[in-house]
C-alpha cells in the first residue's frame, strides 16, 4: 500500500485540499490512502464532558476525610480505571470498596444533571459512521456506565463495540482493551485509529499498533499529548473528519 510520509515542515494534504485550520499533524505523521477499518475513541473526556461529573463525585467520595487528592492529582490520572485511582488514597481493600461505593453514588444520581456535550460531538460520529468506518469505545469506566453516557448523548446506536472496565484484565494504558475492541470489530490495527484526550489512551492505541490522535478539548494540555508522540492532534471534533478520511 502506498503511503505519503510528512515531515513536520511539510503541510499534509488530501486531494490537494488544504489542511483545516487547527489540525496539526505530529511529526513524521504517515497519510495512508485507504478509509481506516475502524475508528476507536475514549469515552470521558473525548466523546463526553464528564469533568465536573467526575471531580463532584470524587469530592462526595472523599468528603470529611482528612487525606484527599486534589482536583489536578485526580485529573491528571484521568483515563485510569476507578479502583487503581482510588485505590492510591484508600487505606485498606474496605476502604477502597466504601470509596468506590461513594464514587459511584454520586456518580449515578448526578450523571444527567453534570455530563455535558462536547461540540460537534454527535454530528461527527454520525457521519464517521455514515462513511463507513466501524466504531468504537475503548474506556476504563464500567461498561453500563458507559453505555449510559452514550445514549445520553444519542451516540450507541453507531457504536460497535463498548470495551469498558470489566471486558479485559488489564486496563490502558496496557494496549489490551484495543486489542479487544480491534478484534471485536475484526480490524486491522494498522489501518485504524485511537482517539482520545489522555497519554494512557495514545499509549494503549500505540501498544496495539493504530495510529492515534490525541482530543485537545480534554483536560490535557498539549505538552503533555505531544510528548506520545500521536500520529495527529485535533483541536475540535470536526478535525476528526480529515484527519480519519
Amino acid at each position: 500500500m502506498h503511503t505519503t510520509t510528512i515531515t513536520g515542515s511539510q503541510r499534509w494534504r488530501r486531494s490537494r485540499a488544504p489542511l483545516p485550520h487547527g489540525h496539526w499533524p505530529a511529526r513524521n505523521f504517515r497519510a495512508v490512502t485507504t478509509s481506516p477499518s475502524a475508528v476507536l475513541f475514549d469515552l470521558d473526556g473525548t466523546l463526553v464532558d464528564t469533568i465536573g461529573l467526575i471531580l463532584g463525585s470524587m469530592t462526595h467520595a472523599f468528603a470529611g476525610r482528612e487525606r484527599a487528592p486534589t482536583d489536578a492529582w485526580w485529573l491528571s490520572q484521568l483515563g485510569r480505571p476507578l479502583p487503581f485511582m482510588l485505590g492510591a488514597w484508600a487505606e485498606d481493600d474496605a476502604d477502597a470498596a466504601h470509596l468506590i461505593a461513594r464514587y459511584r453514588e454520586h456518580q449515578g444520581a448526578e450523571h444527567d444533571n453534570l455530563i455535558r456535550a462536547y461540540p460537534d460531538a454527535l454530528e461527527v460520529v454520525h457521519e464517521l459512521h455514515a462513511r463507513g468506518h466501524a466504531l468504537g469505545v475503548v474506556t476504563s469506566k464500567g461498561v453500563r456506565m458507559a453505555t449510559k453516557a452514550l445514549d445520553w448523548a444519542g451516540m450507541t446506536r453507531y457504536m460497535s463495540v463498548i470495551v469498558g472496565l470489566e471486558s479485559t484484565l488489564v486496563h490502558k494504558p496496557d494496549p489490551a482493551p484495543v486489542r479487544f475492541a480491534l478484534d471485536a470489530l475484526k480490524a486491522d490495527a494498522a489501518h485504524a485509529w485511537m482517539i482520545g484526550d489522555s497519554p494512557f489512551d495514545l499509549q494503549a492505541g500505540r501498544g496495539a499498533g493504530t495510529r492515534t490522535c490525541g482530543a485537545l478539548w480534554g483536560p490535557f494540555d498539549r505538552a503533555t499529548l505531544e510528548g506520545e508522540r500521536p500520529d495527529a492532534l485535533a483541536h475540535g471534533m470536526r478535525d476528526l473528519l480529515e484527519i480519519v478520511a
